[in-house]
């Protein structure tokens, strides 16, 4: 090869983006040699090496180690290199996977800050709701706690790997019915994850949903307003309850202005068919 057709070190650096240190030390391990040493001992390089440097860098990107790299250097053949490459393609598969949950995760708190900050505290009204995944976990039992929801809570945590829970997303209560809601608004029968990719469906269709500022089981009048608002508006309840925390310690630092949101599924009542009398 014509040293013509060969670049300095420095050009070759302009060229690649990596810095001549780095293409340096390189040449020392023997991972990219030089493609000539000059008279003056000046490391010239062919532009088709360019490959290989990309080649190294994709490998160095996906955490593959130096050394692991100049090994597979030595043995280089079209198995190996295929071997090595699945390897990290598995490795890569699961990054993918962890950055696809990151972004759902976040996803789905900036969806439910947004709701929050877009209604008023105690309202109450019906709207239509897309379908919704969730994971449920185990059924609580209060009789050992009859003050506070925080130690079943405690055990749902500690159970969550078994049931594969992701505690990452926003946790809720859920009630089985609008009977166990209003006999216990601050005591869910479960808890549930509102994992979008859960096992279990709130299915499309319309809902009463109801908003209350107060820190966590803290409702104030809001289940009578549930009960009075369906009365008003001839509503028949169905469905389970479920009550999470749009806005809470995440978004907002006085607990007494956290956010809650309850949803539950409801119908417009059966008119009753008047007989015509004979």
């Amino acid at each position: 090869m014509q040293e013509s057709t060969l670049l300095s070190i420095k050009e070759f650096s302009d060229f690649t983006g990596i810095n001549q240190s780095t293409l340096r030390y390189y040449d020392e391990i023997d991972l990219l040699p030089a493609a000539l040493r000059g008279e003056n001992n000046y490391r010239y390089y062919a532009p088709f090496q360019i490959i290989k440097l990309n080649y190294i860098n994709v490998l160095i990107d996906l955490g593959v180690p130096l050394s692991v790299i100049k090994d597979m250097d030595k043995q280089r053949t079209p198995e190996n290199v295929i071997d090595l490459l699945r390897k990290q393609e598995v490795k890569l598969d699961y990054k993918l996977s962890e950055l696809r949950t990151a972004y759902s995760i976040i996803h789905t708190y900036i969806t439910n800050i947004q709701n929050g900050l877009m209604v008023e505290d105690g309202t109450v009204r019906v709207e239509k709701l897309e379908a919704a995944h969730y994971v449920l976990g185990g059924l609580n039992d209060f009789t050992k706690n009859n003050d506070t929801f925080y130690e079943e809570f405690i055990r749902f945590c500690q159970n969550a790997n078994k049931r594969r829970i992701n505690l990452r997303y926003p946790v809720g209560g859920y009630h089985e019915n609008i009977d166990s809601f209003m006999k216990s608004p601050g005591r869910p029968d479960r808890f549930f994850s509102a994992d979008p990719l859960g096992n279990s469906t709130r299915p499309e269709g319309n809902y009463l949903v109801a908003y209350n500022r107060g820190y966590y089981g803290e409702f104030g009048d809001m289940p009578q307003k549930i009960l009075d608002y369906a009365q008003d508006h001839d509503l028949v309840f169905k469905g389970p309850v479920q009550i999470i925390f749009v806005l809470d310690e995440i978004s907002i630092p006085e607990p007494g202005q956290y956010l809650s949101r309850f949803i539950v599924g409801v119908s417009q009542k059966k008119q009753s068919k008047t007989r015509k009398p004979q």
